[in-house]
């Protein structure tokens, strides 16, 4: 097809049940572009948005003449159920651009997949479902979608392709751009798709979700898709999904997408699951807990031939909902009198503007969450001292953020104790080294390095840490890997590893799907 009009639009959160609402100024802090503006940011040297759509028109810019359609981008760090209101409203806006911009050729949406709204549980369901009734059963519809995504029914059924990350941390977002624009391709052309799709009662906590060789069933499921160099195969996707977003749809999915064979999907798929059925209990968490944390700190401080340390604040990460605030770490290590240890990020708005205020150097009773009312962000006071003071912009160099534009707002470094503490003003996981090297902290040099991430940080701060050095932390917090703690309302029961499960027969949906040759 020569000079084919392909759409592009998405609308990516990962909603965390149990957070604080996320209202339109979460996605216009970070982005909401639309028109030529998403066009502009996906061809920028340094995008804010993620990296999947600048892959994406990367490839098909590449590929010879086509016609980009934007449409709408709206993304968010994860937070609470999204307020319905400024969902639907977006709905509306994409559903109007998206009629306006007929006839099309081809459409990309772009989405984090693990929404829910304050009353909807598949906001991204109504998405795509929305987007096949505008264009018709015709238009190819390939969608990219985090591997923390919930998947139901309704998405798999609206597209002809769903393609998600391969990695966690999530280093191949672009390459699954690429993915999607080369599958897009090829629908055009007139391919014929078979999808098994089958949905596992495995809800896993996030810090089981690992995918590097050896950390679990999970990864070696990835492992185990990406060996069969098939002619047949387009894509698998083995969706590991997002607990803290208590829905219907919960659990982890298989998706196998085929050159027209059913019956190599089906086999495909239940072959890659069984074995992860088998070891299911490697999806209950093993963490350290916050005394043994302090001990660990404690020790890599007092004795330099010691390794140092890596702590991630697990359960406190802002990259799953939770707030970037508890103070559960910070008061243990400063209890413990830890020494040469560096925090990051906290996210406080107030404490970084009374730093600003004050100037570097100043001296100050530091109020930490003052006036803060959400669960475990407890107000506490220690003595601090300003140490240097930051906008808070810049280019991540490593890992997830690497090649992208940040913003974390007015920022500050504090020396409280024997901790360096980095305070933000725009809620951000710490999964990046410019983070705290902005502030010029040399990050080798320090003895204790302590994360509110739960595990993006992997992909940036190997430079430093091998994985014996990095420990995942047991404390109060709002993304704890330790799910019992939480009140689920919707999740589908019984599922591992809230409830003992000894048998399970999986049930594979078959659909066909095909490109209409323009």
């Amino acid at each position: 097809m020569s000079n084919p009009r392909i759409a592009i639009l998405g609308f990516a959160i990962e909603s965390n049940r149990f957070a604080p609402v996320s209202t339109r100024a979460d996605f216009v802090s970070r982005a909401y572009l639309a028109g030529d503006a998403l066009l502009s940011d996906a061809r920028a040297p340094a995008p804010a948005m993620t990296p999947e759509i600048p892959a994406f028109v990367r490839r098909m810019d590449a590929g010879g003449q086509w016609q980009p359609v934007p449409i709408l981008f709206a993304n968010a760090e994860s937070g609470g159920p999204v307020d319905h209101a400024f969902f639907m409203e977006t709905l509306v806006v994409l559903e109007r651009e998206l009629r306006a911009a007929l006839p099309l050729d081809a459409v990309y949406i772009c989405e984090h997949g693990a929404a829910i709204t304050t009353e909807e549980d598949d906001p991204d369901g109504l998405v795509f479902g929305m987007v096949r009734s505008v264009v018709g059963s015709s238009v190819p519809i390939v969608a990219t979608v985090d591997l923390h995504a919930n998947v139901s029914d309704r998405m798999v059924d609206a597209v002809d392709a769903l393609i998600s990350y391969r990695r966690n941390p999530h280093t191949d977002m672009a390459e699954r751009g690429t993915d999607a624009a080369d599958v897009l391709i090829e629908l055009m052309q007139g391919a014929r798709f078979c999808v098994a799709h089958l949905r596992m009662p495995v809800c896993a906590p996030p810090t089981q979700l690992l995918t590097a060789p050896g950390t679990g069933p999970y990864a070696d499921m990835i492992e185990q898709a990406e060996a069969l160099a098939d002619p047949r195969i387009v894509n698998i996707s083995v969706v590991g999904g997002f607990a803290f977003g208590d829905t219907p749809k919960n659990g982890m999915t298989v998706i196998v997408t085929t050159r027209g064979d059913a019956d190599f999907a089906r086999q495909t798929a239940h072959d890659l699951v069984m074995p992860a059925w088998t070891g299911r209990a490697a999806f209950t968490p093993e963490l350290t807990s916050l005394d043994e944390a302090v001990a660990l700190a404690k020790a890599a401080g007092e004795d330099r031939e010691l390794p140092p340390v890596l702590l991630a604040d697990v359960a406190d990460n802002p990259g799953g909902g939770g707030r970037g605030n508890t103070p559960f770490l910070l008061q243990a290590l400063l209890r413990g009198g830890v020494r040469d240890a560096v925090l990051g990020v906290v996210t406080d708005p107030e404490l970084s503007a009374q730093a600003h205020a004050l100037g570097v150097g100043a001296e100050f009773t530091a109020h930490f969450n003052r006036g803060e009312s959400t669960v475990y962000s407890e107000a506490f006071i220690a003595p601090a001292t300003v140490l240097r003071l930051h906008a808070g912009q810049g280019v991540g160099r490593r890992g997830q953020l690497a090649g992208c534009s940040f913003n974390l707002g007015p920022s500050a470094l504090l020396q409280v104790g024997g901790v360096k503490v980095v305070v933000i003003t725009n809620r951000h996981q710490c999964h990046e080294p410019a983070f705290f090297e902005m502030f010029g902290i040399e990050i080798a040099q320090a003895r204790t390095v302590a994360v509110k991430s739960r595990g993006h940080f992997r992909a940036a701060f190997d430079e430093f840490f091998a994985p014996a050095q990095i420990f995942s932390i047991d404390a109060p917090g709002l993304t704890s890997p330790v799910l019992s703690r939480f009140d689920f309302q919707r999740l589908p029961r019984p599922v591992v590893p809230l409830d003992a499960m000894t048998d399970w027969t999986p049930h594979i949906r078959l659909l066909r799907k095909h490109g209409t040759p323009q």
